[in-house]
């Protein structure tokens, strides 16, 4: 039985009279089973309302914003608060609300350290789901053979219906890198991600390791190789930002390929000394150009600017980081790493999730770019994709400017000027200037030459039939049609029939907050900001204009700015001291100057000066 909250009633007639409020709920068991019955029931209340209820658990709270926390996980600590007082009409702390959302946001998404032990049922569940998927999982050695129990070390995955698709776009080129992990249990996550024939991303694999060293990235290129039927003498192409633990795993594993080295990372690392639009420009000028005497001459540029700028960018090898002296094996000519930088951007909501969740939100990602791409690809018309139709449509208006004469053997010289002269060999597919050759676009020479072929009667089809395959829309359609299947619940997962169980990876808690937050470098840091269309000072240095001082201004401005200010002043008062008197001179002003005051009338003070003359 729950009754009504007591009161005492003070009274001349009734003194210290003890009254319940009318509310009573009285409820019974009569034949102690599990049915309840309400006996009693009064609906009334005379007490004042609290809001402190002690029956408003962390557990309860919990639940109740468990729908929330599913929705939006991100809301903030003060508007769940704001929105369980409301609701409830209870008040409720911070640490409380704080720890609620703590024990909702696990049963959402999982527990940390239960996910290691469910990581086989994935695996199974997710290669069922979606046959021709790769799954690899690597555990630490453990001393004991007998034990029933292994360290989780490394996991690798790569979706059947991705490298199909890989395969059908042609474009023999991956962008690699690695993000970390923010969640409890240390990690990285290294990315595979290729160009499609939109010159968009295309994810092939992904996989979740300990840290970005020689050793991981060795086996998740082996890993990788064996997906895409690659070898040691592959002519392939990477570009990376040039981290330490991958250029001597690139070498050993494919020492054929081809690797590129992402030109903003070269810049990031030549803004320590050589800062400015200059010398970016000059870098960008010696990257793009796409022959080898018109990088010579860039190159020369750079010397007659700043000679150790020159030598600096020659310890780097060309083949790694200019057009001119790229293959044309994988039909693009990026310069950037930024393939991998848009796909780790979509990721952040995943990596401070348990494992599974977060490879599933990996998962399901890919599976809903795939669908966002069909509704594009059925709103296209035409022979090319709609970027690749963009740039030939550019290169057409510039090939309209050019002359063209026949020189025999299928051979043309187009020339827009003297110093845009090249020669086009048509049974080759190739131009001098080598804009062809590398993206398989033709250039604006061997459109010139179709269309002088077409005017002398040779019947060469439409300039857009002489584009490489990887860009018609036909190419685009096969690449997507490869889709992504969804995967079952926990609930519905097979147990794994390996007897052995998951830990999860050692790790050793760091004192403070976890940080989230990439960490800047020091030139990000020092580069101004810019808000709507402002700049604001933030790491400037304010100047006082009253001592001219650095670190503060006027107001806080104490007279002290520094040694050198302080011999300045000192300098100025020994100036405008009078010149040192005699003894006898003084004598004598000081006689004057009592004479002076005993015959001076009495005056009051003058208030416009503030000094005053004494009596």
């Amino acid at each position: 039985m729950v009754g009504g909250a007591k009161r005492k009633v003070q009274g001349s007639h009734k003194k210290n009279q003890i009254l319940c409020c009318p509310w009573i709920l009285h409820v019974s068991n009569p034949n102690n089973e599990g049915t309840w019955v309400v006996k009693t029931f009064i609906n009334e209340h005379t007490c004042f309302q609290t809001r402190d209820v002690k029956l408003c658990t962390m557990s309860y709270l919990a639940k109740q914003i468990e729908d929330t926390i599913a929705v939006n996980p991100s809301i903030p600590i003060l508007a769940l608060q704001d929105q369980v007082q409301k609701k409830f009409q209870v008040q409720v702390s911070l640490q409380k609300i704080f720890r609620a959302k703590l024990m909702a946001t696990q049963k959402v998404d999982g527990d940390y350290q239960m996910q290691y032990s469910l990581l086989r049922d994935y695996v199974d569940e997710l290669m069922r789901s979606n046959p021709g998927t790769t799954v690899k999982l690597e555990v630490e050695k453990e001393p004991n053979p007998a034990s029933l129990t292994r360290q989780f070390k490394r996991i690798y995955i790569c979706l059947g219906a991705l490298k199909t698709g890989f395969k059908m776009c042609g474009r023999d080129i991956l962008g690699l890198d690695g993000c970390f992990m923010k969640g409890p249990y240390p990690g990285q996550i290294l990315t595979a991600v290729g160009v499609d024939s939109n010159n968009g991303i295309y994810p092939v694999a992904y996989a979740l390791v300990e840290a970005e060293t020689t050793s991981s990235w060795t086996w998740f290129l082996e890993c990788l190789g064996g997906d895409l039927d690659l070898n040691v003498n592959s002519n392939f192409t990477f570009i990376t930002d040039r981290q330490k633990g991958i250029l001597p795993a690139l070498a050993k594993v494919y020492p054929s390929a081809e690797h590129r080295y992402c030109l903003r990372h070269i810049h990031e690392n030549m803004k320590s000394t050589w800062r400015g639009s200059l010398y970016k420009n000059l870098l960008w000028k010696c990257a793009s150009v796409s022959t080898i005497p018109q990088f010579e001459r860039a190159m020369n540029q750079v010397y007659m600017e700043d000679i150790k700028l020159h030598d600096w960018l020659r310890q780097i090898p060309p083949q790694h980081w200019t057009r001119s002296h790229f293959s044309g094996r994988a039909k693009s000519d990026v310069l950037l790493n930024n393939l991998c930088e848009v796909f780790n951007s979509q990721l952040v909501g995943g990596r401070d999730k348990p494992i599974i969740t977060c490879l599933e939100y990996i998962r399901e990602y890919l599976m809903k770019r795939i669908v966002l791409v069909h509704k594009v690809i059925a709103k296209c018309d035409g022979p090319l994709t709609p970027k690749a139709t963009e740039l030939f449509e550019t290169i057409k208006s510039e090939a309209s400017q050019c002359s063209v004469i026949y020189s025999g053997n299928n051979k043309y010289q187009v020339s827009r000027g003297i110093y845009d002269q090249c020669v086009v060999n048509i049974n080759q597919r190739n131009c001098t200037c080598r804009k062809w050759e590398l993206t398989g676009l033709p250039c604006r020479h061997a459109v010139a030459v179709i269309w002088n072929m077409t005017q002398h009667g040779q019947d060469v089809g439409i300039p857009e039939s002489w584009v490489s395959e990887v860009y018609w829309i036909e190419t685009w359609k096969k690449v997507y049609a490869n889709t992504i299947d969804g995967v079952n619940g926990v609930v519905m997962w097979t147990p794994s029939q390996c007897p052995i169980t998951l830990r999860p990876p050692k790790h050793h808690k760091q004192v403070g907050r976890p940080k989230k937050k990439r960490k800047k470098s020091a030139e990000e840091l020092s580069q101004p900001i810019v808000k709507n269309g402002k700049m604001i000072r933030v790491g400037s240095t304010v100047t006082c204009t009253k001592c001219k001082g650095k670190g503060h201004n006027q107001r806080s401005c104490k007279g002290d700015a520094g040694h050198s200010q302080k011999t300045a002043r000192a300098t100025s008062k020994s100036t405008a001291r009078p010149a040192p008197q005699s003894k006898t001179a003084a004598s004598k002003s000081k006689t004057a100057g009592s004479k002076s005051k005993t015959d001076a009338p009495k005056s009051k003070p003058d208030a416009s000066s503030g000094v005053g003359h004494q009596p």
